[in-house]
């Protein structure tokens, strides 16, 4: 909405009052980047909105979405642990969320609390930007959250991948990933994350390893070590904080290639960011907010 008005010297101007704000909710958020990312495109397009994080507990959920219904928040993003059971409290979702079941992305429609998932986006980009060659491929995903959900998506849009081995500790949460993979036409096969023998067959075999855990985030050891990755393999973490989690430093240690979890998090704001502007994403500057003068970390 524009107002116009006259400023002290009695000529006409024209002030753009039209003010959002926006957040990510998860549990923990400190290490965040997505606010640094979000602000750094609102200011370049000169968007009177604003982003901040906010730390909800998984018990605090439901009553910090009604909040966010009272004040008008024109739109959020959802990270661990929150995107599978943040659906089951939203409007509506998108066809892909839906498939997912997992949301990290929503928007304010008119009064409607949108879901979206634009982890797809986050995760198949990357690959895609590398001409990835699904062909035959054996995958090993760890862990069976929402990020786990959109994975498998973004890789039933793929012909020819040969199997998925997906790993976890919480079995109930494995079992119903296992029962979305096959719904979607994938190969999949659970297997407990202490499996170690399992994990080290699985690992040494698989072209394309995704770690879609919160492993490394605090500097945990990968369950995936340099011996049983080949170098033929491409290794995904979306860990993004640190850069070189203790998997992608096996990774390369195996001669692997690797694709670091800040590429992830940069597609999937690219996509979130156009969802609620109708804009496209201004992605050098939402690049260099995060980087600097520095460029990419390698």
């Amino acid at each position: 909405m524009n107002s116009a008005g006259k400023d002290s010297l009695g000529s006409n101007k024209v002030t753009d009052i039209t003010s959002k704000a926006f957040c990510i909710i998860g549990n923990p958020i400190e290490h965040s980047l997505s606010p640094l990312m979000q602000n750094a495109a609102f200011t370049h397009m000169k968007l009177n909105y604003s982003y901040i994080a906010f730390r909800v507990p998984a018990d605090e959920l439901e009553e910090a979405v009604g909040s966010m219904r009272q004040i008008g928040i024109s739109g959020f993003n959802v990270t661990i642990p929150h995107k599978v059971e943040i659906a089951k409290l939203l409007d509506k979702l998108s066809n892909e969320a839906t498939l997912a079941g997992s949301v990290n992305t929503v928007n304010n429609e008119k009064g409607l609390l949108v879901g979206y998932n634009t982890d797809i986006d986050g995760i198949m980009e990357p690959l895609e930007k590398r001409k990835f060659n699904f062909e035959g491929l054996d995958v090993l995903i760890l862990g069976a959250g929402g990020s786990c959900r959109a994975t498998l998506v973004g890789l039933a849009k793929k012909k020819g991948i040969n199997s998925i081995s997906i790993f976890n500790r919480n079995q109930k949460r494995l079992n119903n990933v296992i029962q979305i993979g096959r719904g979607l036409g994938l190969k999949c096969t659970p297997y407990h994350l202490e499996d170690t023998d399992n994990l080290s067959k699985v690992s040494i075999n698989s072209g394309l390893i995704f770690n879609t855990t919160s492993i490394g985030l605090g500097g945990e050891k990968s369950p995936i070590k340099s011996d049983f990755i080949s170098k033929n393999a491409t290794v995904f973490d979306i860990v993004y904080k640190p850069v070189n989690t203790d998997l992608i430093q096996n990774a390369k240690v195996a001669g692997a290639k690797v694709i670091f979890g800040y590429e992830m998090l940069l597609s999937q704001g690219y996509k979130a960011f156009e969802i609620w502007t109708g804009l496209e994403a201004p992605r050098e500057v939402m690049k260099k907010a995060l980087f600097g003068v520095f460029g990419e970390p390698s």
